[in-house]
């Protein structure tokens, strides 16, 4: 599992996706996510725009990261 401290109290889904690297742009992480192929603490995540806090996982392809 990959950790990453955010130093704000949240980050959004797409922007988080984008700061790790799990994608390329806003617009593939938009695609990823309204296709139900990402998954938040194990359930299925399709907006957005959901806030992550740490304690947070965010699993993707087969990756986990964590919110610090």
């Amino acid at each position: 599992m990959e950790k990453y401290k955010i130093a704000t109290e949240y980050i959004k889904l797409d922007q988080f996706l984008k700061w790790v690297g799990a994608v390329g742009q806003g617009s593939d992480a938009k695609m990823i996510i309204l296709e139900g192929l990402i998954r938040v603490n194990g359930e299925v995540e399709v907006r957005r725009g959901k806030k992550l806090r740490p304690g947070d996982v965010v699993d993707y392809n087969g990756v986990q990261y964590e919110v610090e």
